[in-house]
């Protein structure tokens, strides 16, 4: 079918038309300007301002509470991490601390804290502890094995030999299987090494090993039916005894902590399963008797510590 505005023309003379008309067609289409995007569409208000390519997704200038909380809440985010990576570098570093040469004051802050996180008491149970609960070692000697004999003399004054040495019963006050010095160690071991210490004061009477390893109950029933003035063990076997009404704790002052760290780096406080028994072990004998003042505790040995300048250490004692 010929288009009207062709008629008349000649084969030749329709097809250069048309041909003619196609290129005109396609210029006219390419020279079409391209569709305004939306960037460009929003930017037309009415008010006629130009796009500022500065401020590309169209964030209100000036004053934005908004924004404003948004960056103060990415600066405090960065700012804990900063302190929970220090904290991480600061829970590596290992520090070995000889507690019971600081003021008892402070002693007392770090057993009592650890006490309370132990056996969950309330501050009201905790009120009639004083300084004097906790015993201040010389910081003029070692405390080790060698010096552990000195360390208890000056505990118990002029009459540490009458009170640890003398192997015979009183008929008044002496009662058989109550002494009057009581180390708890994390292990046999630990117990046996501080037993070597006190080598002293044994002579003329025999201490108690109240520990599992290689020792009977019965044989413990049997030494503690005479005088014992020293005696040394693991909390789970001293509170069996106790528990028994075969060891008396009667005459005992001075309960001596072995804070000493074994092979593995555990400590009396810190070994999971023996800290608890030794805990059972205060709560249920100890307790009352240092709160009378009838009973002091003793930190021996030096101890390691993550981290002693965190704030647990700093509020609880150190």
């Amino acid at each position: 079918m010929i288009p009207k505005n062709l008629e008349g023309f000649g084969a030749e003379e329709r097809s250069s038309k048309l041909d003619a008309g196609m290129t005109a067609d396609t210029s006219r289409f390419l020279k079409r300007k391209k569709p305004e995007g939306r960037r460009y569409a929003i930017s037309k208000s009415s008010s006629n301002k130009k796009l500022d390519g500065r401020n590309p997704n169209f964030v209100p200038l000036g004053n934005n509470k908004l924004i404003d909380d948004i960056m103060e809440k990415g600066k405090e985010e960065k700012k804990k991490k900063k302190i929970t990576k220090k904290a991480v570098e600061d829970s590596k570093v290992v520090e070995t601390v000889l507690l019971s040469s600081f003021p008892a004051a402070q002693q007392l802050r770090f057993f009592l804290d650890r006490l309370q996180s132990a056996n969950k008491l309330s501050s009201l149970e905790l009120e009639g502890y004083t300084d004097t609960s906790l015993m201040e070692l010389s910081m003029g000697m070692n405390q080790d094995v060698d010096n552990l004999s000195k360390h208890i003399k000056d505990a118990f004054g002029p009459s540490w030999r009458e009170v640890l040495c003398d192997g015979k019963l009183s008929e008044v006050a002496i009662e058989p299987g109550s002494p009057a010095l009581l180390i708890i160690s994390v292990s046999a071991l630990k117990s046996l090494e501080l037993l070597r210490g006190l080598r002293v004061f044994t002579k003329e009477c025999r201490p108690a090993k109240l520990f599992a390893k290689h020792m009977k109950v019965v044989e413990q029933v049997e030494l503690l039916k005479s005088r014992v003035n020293i005696a040394s063990g693991t909390p789970s076997r001293i509170k069996k005894l106790v528990d028994m009404d075969t060891l008396l704790l009667s005459r005992l002052a001075v309960v001596v902590l072995d804070m000493r760290c074994d092979a593995k780096g555990y400590s009396l406080l810190t070994l999971p399963q023996v800290s608890a028994e030794f805990w059972d072990l205060y709560r249920a004998h100890f307790n009352e008797r240092v709160i009378q003042g009838s009973t002091r505790i003793c930190f021996y040995g030096a101890t390691k510590f993550r981290n002693p300048k965190s704030a647990e250490i700093q509020d609880a004692a150190l």
